[in-house]
């Protein structure tokens, strides 16, 4: 049975993070392993104020050193948002030591999004992104991540050929496979694409206008369950966009769930296209 090891925070309550990595990838038939980088008492997204939040970077080697000692080791890695430069060098650590020679890492470098770093980033922070990035199997950015791993101005507005050229920067970084998340190209539609250095091959779906927290953990954690189980790097990506599209659906005619969205009840929808 594949084993992975999963490194990111925990919002307590909120449908983020590995409160969903953890469900989702073990609903997809993966033994799914934690590291929590921090425990907050909610997300920390407008709606919430008030957080409470302990920093878990200096408990991380520990963790790993019993690990190691008791002679654990992980088939494949995936790492969500991570706090601090000092936790990217702890994932690279670990990496190099707990993780299976042949072992799979797949990166969500979530640091932005429309534009702009999340509160607490810095460019030092996307520096040490990109040597993670680099080192990573399959990364999973979306466009405003690309554009501040490769250098290029983010745009709003774009064509094929300007997402060629972030594709082309990320390959120039060392990043092995792409999947671009939030590939739009006209007003009604969204899309994924993944790169394999040589092909890009694009998923076109519906726009929801209505965004809601926590899906880019939602895609992310759906896209390794689908890989896991054999899905090739384009057809997981097209059951994770419909899978968070279908978890949308669910949500966003129930105001009183404005935290996230309500990813449980569709989980039969992912494990039937997974195993189809």
């Amino acid at each position: 049975m594949t084993r992975i090891l999963t490194i990111q925070d925990i919002s307590c309550v909120g449908q983020c993070s590995l409160t969903v990595a953890l469900p989702i990838i073990s609903a997809c038939g993966i033994e799914t392993s934690i590291l929590p980088s921090a425990v907050l008492s909610t997300h920390t997204a407008s709606g919430f104020s008030g957080y409470s939040f302990r920093d878990l970077t200096d408990d991380m080697p520990s963790i790993n050193q019993h690990w190691l000692n008791e002679g654990i080791n992980f088939d494949a890695l995936y790492t969500g948002y991570l706090g601090s430069t000092k936790q990217i060098e702890y994932v690279i650590n670990i990496m190099n030591t707990t993780l299976k020679p042949e072992g799979l890492v797949i990166v969500d470098p979530a640091m932005a999004d429309f534009g702009s770093l999340y509160p607490g980033f810095n460019n030092t922070f996307v520096e040490d992104m990109k040597k993670l990035c680099s080192k990573a199997d399959i990364i999973l950015p979306n466009i405003t991540e690309a554009s501040l791993l490769t250098g290029i101005e983010y745009k709003e507005v774009y064509d094929e050929a300007y997402i060629s050229e972030l594709l082309e920067g990320l390959k120039k970084l060392g990043c092995k496979n792409i999947v671009l998340t939030g590939v739009s190209y006209d007003p009604s539609s969204t899309g994924v694409l993944a790169y394999n250095g040589e092909d890009v091959q694009y998923y076109k779906h519906k726009k929801i206008d209505k965004g809601c927290h926590g899906t880019g953990d939602i895609f992310a954690s759906s896209f390794v369950g689908a890989y896991l189980n054999g899905k090739p790097m384009i057809d997981a990506a097209k059951i994770a966009a419909n899978y968070c599209l279908a978890c949308i659906e669910n949500t966003i005619n129930d105001p009183a769930h404005w935290y996230g969205v309500k990813f449980e009840p569709v989980l039969p929808q992912l494990i039937k296209d997974i195993y189809k």
